[in-house]
């Protein structure tokens, strides 16, 4: 007899997991852009001091290009630092050979034939700059590459290799700002990630903690009993042929210590499942307004008081319904206790055009819970909005 396990479905992240992640991902295309408009402008400032210099059209030419060409191979250099955290002491080679290779072609080429030390200089440090290097080590790479280019920016001043189209402090301010405008970017980068990996840390160290807080708790709970139970039997063991009716009520007080350990764990897991309604309302808010929608809840002071068996499950799968199926920019949420029953009320905009969908599985089991507890559903779509309200009544707390 062979069992075939089916393999487990991918877990989807949450839509808060979701908007980290964009976040995180806008802020490092920032980064990219950040350092590619700063190396895009050195270009077009070495292009422009060579056209006011009055130098002939290739050269101008095969700097613009050229520097457009080592722009672009810098990416690769970006990329490889994106996942620098990741990545094994030391640099790969086969990722940054090309990249590098350029950068010194260019800056040799251009720096010859626009006779300035400096810019056959600055393609390569910056190159070098953005290379993975271990902590501690990049400060002093910077330092280093940002005196070397103010040495170099000196030479090229008294040499004249600006003439008069440019003060001399003007390059050697530049050169001193360089390199570090573009370590800032990256410094940046780096306490994003760090943040984003402290986060997860701490999130995996709190379901641990939970973890291990519940296996404690089911341990002294069954433990306690387990030891009462054998007691209660092996002493029945003892009196049942002698006195079989001591023996018998042993029994009885050991099946007792059964039920009680039964109901204890029933409790503790109650305990650990139930959460107040309005802390449910509240996740949900806060979970939609994650997702970047814009939400008004309106909910009662006692909402806590509410059937949270009966609402709370409602709640967490109607706001599953509107992250997976809502598409728009806003949600309702609504809780009020009218006459005898207990009235909540979600909705959300629809994108104009959107096919109705129907209700979907996810209601089918909110209108099979409402129904347990004697409540009713309505669905709707009012205009360009889709409405859920639910309605249960107020004793349900009380006979579930």
């Amino acid at each position: 007899m062979s069992s075939r396990v089916e393999p487990l479905a991918p877990v989807e992240p949450s839509p808060g997991a979701r908007q980290l992640s964009r976040g995180i991902t806008a802020t490092w295309w920032y980064t990219v852009t950040a350092v590619m408009f700063l190396q895009v402008m050195l270009v077009f400032a070495w292009t422009g001091i060579l056209a006011a210099q009055g130098q002939n059209g290739p050269l101008i030419l095969v700097v613009a290009v050229g520097g457009l060409v080592w722009c672009t191979s810098t990416a690769l250099l970006l990329f490889d630092y994106r996942h620098r955290v990741d990545a094994v002491p030391g640099f790969r080679w086969r990722r940054i050979a090309v990249p590098l290779l350029i950068a010194v072609a260019y800056g040799t080429v251009a720096g010859a034939l626009a006779g300035s030390w400096q810019l056959a200089a600055m393609p390569i440090v910056q190159s070098v700059v953005l290379l993975n290097w271990p902590r501690g080590i990049r400060i002093r790479v910077v330092v280093a590459g940002t005196l070397l280019l103010l040495v170099l920016a000196a030479v090229d001043s008294s040499a004249h290799a600006f003439g008069a189209v440019l003060a001399w402090w003007v390059a050697v301010i530049y050169t001193a700002l360089f390199p570090v405008m573009t370590v800032s970017s990256l410094w940046w980068w780096d306490v994003l990630v760090t943040l984003d990996r402290a986060r997860t840390s701490e999130a995996k160290l709190a379901a641990t903690q939970e973890r291990l807080r519940v296996a404690t708790d089911v341990h002294d709970l069954q433990g306690h009993h387990l030891q009462v139970i054998a007691l209660q039997l092996e002493l029945a063991e003892r009196l049942l042929p002698s006195d079989p009716d001591a023996g018998m009520e042993q029994l009885r007080a050991a099946r007792v210590s059964v039920d009680e350990a039964r109901q204890g764990t029933r409790d503790l897991a109650t305990r650990f499942r139930s959460v107040p309604l309005g802390d449910e309302l509240a996740n949900a808010r806060d979970l939609l307004t994650a997702a970047g929608l814009e939400v008004d809840a309106a909910i009662g002071a006692d909402a806590d008081s509410a059937p949270a068996s009966a609402l709370g499950p409602v709640i967490r799968e109607t706001t599953t319904n509107v992250l997976r199926h809502g598409g728009g920019g806003r949600a309702r949420l609504v809780l009020t206790r009218v006459a005898g029953t207990w009235r909540y009320e979600i909705a959300n905009d629809v994108v104009p055009g959107a096919v109705d969908e129907g209700d979907g599985s996810g209601l089918d089991g909110v209108r099979r819970r409402v129904e347990e507890v004697d409540g009713t559903l309505d669905v709707r779509r009012d205009g360009d909005e889709f409405v859920v309200v639910v309605t249960v009544p107020a004793r349900s707390e009380e006979t579930r």
